[in-house]
């Protein structure tokens, strides 16, 4: 059976009856339907004060760098936590929302797969409770008022060509990357170029899934940056004086949602931020939620341990005040035998000699998360084409860098697939030798926190930077800007910034051509390569696969 199959015979319990299981009553919800919920302000103040007085062990799990083959991050996140449910650990597990944009791309969903899944699946593939719509709209009223203050006077003085406020929408959309707006006469608006990102990197998203109040919330819009005025002042969005409109859009938004596994397991799944080109990690409310509700948190991070786990570590540890426990990295033997040179048609054949060449990319991923004082355990997400030599070969050459590599089946057997590795995943998050700290500290330059990353973490000898990014990272500075941690946007489809440098490329130069200040996030993003902030379609999307017929029965998504 398909991922929608398996999904749709599965039967859900009611979403109240999830709640009773980590102690939320029926009257701390916002239901909407059976089988999803919002956790009320009053329960969320509840579980944020019980999260900050207990100490649950938090669990980050993160992957080697993305093949075509798939790696099964999401799957693995599920099928441990069931795994760690099956053998008597009070679990909960923490993910994003899925964007609109994998699901109708090339990616697909974020609800995992085979019997390691969150339901109801389709929905949460879809629209969900609707919050990334609620981004999305409070994105692009901040730029329509934008818009409308140059139109009815520009009191403030802002100079049209600086305006780096971008309207977004939820899907690929390449088209929408550079428009001009306001053509058609001085009743249309003021004409300028402008742009589009996809909803998930929008700094909003990243202010949603960073905020913890609706205080937080609006100080943090009121911080947001959107243009300069024409003596080269920074113009903020609280100037505007319309910081209450764009919370009341937001309000729900900032409630965790409460979901479920196939295995009656609770599930918080909140915001969605993709860790290419944004921050890529769930809300810190849904990672509290579960740390008050669970004794051991499931959570993951966007993307390879280089992207995700990074600014995992770097940026909302050090925001939230969170210290994860162990972290995991999940790895395929067809995804190594990639990074060793095998086309994807040839992974069914046993080849040591790739496993152990693409290896490196993998091994690059465990000295990475070491150096954030946390040690990692390896989940090897089996595939029937897997060989015993291949298996036992991939676990020595673990071993050898000190590490543990588990099978981890949750794919074909949900939790009990799992339970091998959630034993060992305990067991290093029990013995307390997690040592966390961040790579970098925020008193240095920014230029040489990226520099940081790119040389410890990417391999990279040296970073280049554009000029016109050096001149603004030196303006940030002297704004007061200097102390905030830095967000690499690059591709995540190789350790540095060349999609094409598969495996482990060390030694080269790290092209960044641009900065973008996101104040009210607070952080910089360095765009590295030929990264896009607005994805495209490929030739042959997932939408050519997805339909539903008369009663409303969906199929194709995965």
């Amino acid at each position: 059976m398909t991922d929608i199959e398996i999904a749709q015979k599965n039967v859900m319990e009611p979403i109240t009856k999830i709640a009773e299981k980590i102690g939320i009553s029926e009257d701390s919800l916002e239901l909407y339907g059976k089988y999803k919920a919002k956790i009320t302000f009053e329960e969320l103040k509840l579980l944020q004060k019980k999260a900050s007085e207990k100490s649950g062990k938090l669990i980050l799990v993160t992957a080697v760098t993305p093949t075509p083959a798939g790696e099964g991050k999401s799957t693995v996140s599920i099928g441990l936590a069931d795994g760690l449910n099956k053998i008597g650990k009070k679990t909960v597990v923490a993910l994003r929302e899925p964007s609109l944009g994998p699901c109708f791309g090339v990616k697909g969903g974020a609800c995992g797969g085979g019997y390691a899944q969150i339901v109801p699946m389709e929905e949460i593939n879809l629209h969900f409770t609707g919050d990334i719509h609620a981004i999305s709209i409070a994105n692009n009223l901040i730029a329509a008022l934008i818009d409308n203050h140059l139109q009815q006077g520009n009191e403030l003085n802002i100079d049209p060509r600086t305006i780096s406020w971008k309207r977004c929408v939820d899907l690929n959309d390449r088209a929408l990357r550079n428009i001009t707006i306001g053509l058609g006469g001085r009743m249309q608006g003021v004409p300028r170029e402008d742009h589009f990102t996809i909803a998930v990197a929008s700094e909003i998203m990243a202010i949603v899934c960073l905020s913890r109040t609706i205080s937080e919330l609006k100080e943090r819009i009121d911080r947001i940056v959107i243009g300069q005025d024409y003596s080269k002042n920074d113009v903020k969005f609280g100037q505007l004086k319309c910081t209450g409109a764009i919370a009341s859009l937001l309000k729900d938004v900032i409630k965790p949602n409460l979901v479920q596994t196939l295995e009656k397991n609770p599930a918080f799944v909140h915001g969605g931020p993709f860790a290419n080109i944004a921050h890529g990690c769930n809300s810190v409310n849904a990672t509290l939620c579960a740390l008050a509700c669970g004794d051991y948190v499931i959570t993951e991070a966007g993307f390879a341990a280089d992207l995700g786990a990074e600014k995992f570590l770097d940026i909302k540890c050090r925001a939230a005040g969170l210290k994860p426990d162990a972290v995991v990295i999940v790895a395929t033997i067809r995804a190594l035998k990639m990074h060793g040179g095998v086309a994807k048609a040839d992974l069914a054949t046993q080849d040591c000699k790739a496993l152990e060449k693409g290896f490196e990319n993998l091994k690059v991923h465990i000295e990475n998360i070491r150096k954030f004082g946390v040690e990692p355990v390896v989940a090897v997400n089996k595939f029937i084409t897997d060989t015993d030599e291949e298996i036992k070969l991939l676990e020595k050459l673990c071993e050898q860098n000190g590490s543990k590599a588990v099978l981890s089946e949750g794919w074909e057997k949900g939790g009990e697939g799992t339970k091998d590795l959630a034993k060992v995943v305990a067991e290093v998050a029990d013995s307390g030798k997690s040592n966390y700290h961040p790579l970098y500290e925020l008193d240095m330059p920014l230029t040489e926190k990226i520099k940081t990353i790119a040389t410890q973490i990417y391999r990279a000898s040296s970073v280049d930077f554009d000029s016109a990014a050096l001149k603004k990272l030196k303006a940030f500075e002297e704004k007061g800007y200097g102390n905030l941690p830095v967000c690499i946007a690059k591709t995540q489809n190789s350790i540095s910034h060349d999609p094409k440098l598969i495996g482990a490329p060390k030694d080269y130069v790290f092209p960044v051509r641009d900065v973008q200040l996101y104040a009210g996030a607070g952080f910089i993003v360095a765009l590295a390569g030929d990264i896009m902030t607005m994805p495209g379609l490929p030739k042959m999307p997932a939408a050519l696969n997805i339909d539903v017929n008369d009663d409303g029965i969906i199929t194709g998504l995965f």
